[in-house]
């Protein structure tokens, strides 16, 4: 069973390069699409300040921080958590690039040598909704994820709300759950088919079904005394079979 760890950052800054460092992290744990509650959730102490508009977007102060573990004090956690999963982010790029500057100050290897792959989420909203706006918060109105309680940002919150998009960016449907009734033990009543290696015919109606079809639209139309909601095309044949 493939594990998913979806994850997300809030830093001092924009850029890890310019020594920007990570303040927050918060990942939560995905096993068979549905969320655990093996969730992870560090501040981290900086050693610097925010910038102006970094507080204004998260909110976190440089005093909430001063008390908290520098990264190197929880460097070993985050990895043995993250260690095997694939990791599924917003902007990956961002969130990575950070990631990799911390482990690189303490001399670790990068992030891609301890996880699986990287999936990110803007990648894959822009080839769906290309042109669109695809920040975290249009996702979840377009997708209909409840974010009212995200008025700053903050990595636990949208770690969970990017769980909840990203489910529903992949809900794609690849295979039929078949009812077999209550036969066997429990849970054994059922048996999925992969479709995915099909390509289904697509099968359209004869001339003997589309007069059939007529008659039926002709039947309702005239029991419901022509209220019918149906497109005024389709009513002259059914008029002439009335």
């Amino acid at each position: 069973m493939s594990r998913q760890i979806v994850l997300d950052t809030e830093t001092t800054g924009l850029s890890a390069e310019s020594g920007d460092r990570i303040i927050e992290i918060g990942c939560v744990e995905l096993m068979a699409r549905k969320l655990t509650g093996n969730n992870l959730h560090f501040y981290v102490n900086p050693e610097r300040d925010s910038h102006e508009d970094a507080l204004k977007v998260h909110g976190i102060s440089n005093e909430f921080l001063r008390d908290k573990p520098k990264f190197a004090e929880v460097a070993d956690d985050i990895l043995r958590y993250l260690e095997g999963a694939e990791l599924i982010i917003h902007n990956a790029a961002f969130d990575v690039g950070f990631l990799d500057k911390e482990l690189e100050r303490l001399g670790r290897p990068q992030l891609a040598s301890f996880v699986d792959k990287v999936t990110d989420t803007l990648a894959m909203a822009k080839e769906l909704y290309p042109g669109k706006r695809n920040s975290l918060d249009a996702l979840c109105d377009r997708l209909g994820v409840d974010n009212s309680g995200r008025t700053l940002h903050g990595a636990l919150l949208d770690a969970e709300l990017l769980a909840d998009v990203y489910i529903n960016l992949t809900r794609g449907q690849e295979a039929l759950l078949i009812d077999l009734g209550s036969v066997g033990a429990e849970g054994e009543g059922a048996t999925r088919a992969d479709l995915s290696g099909f390509d289904l015919p697509v099968l359209a109606a004869s001339e003997a079904e589309l007069a059939a079809h007529a008659r039926v639209l002709a039947e309702i139309d005239k029991a419901s005394g022509g209220k019918t909601v149906w497109p005024a095309a389709d009513r002259p044949a059914a008029e002439a079979v009335a």
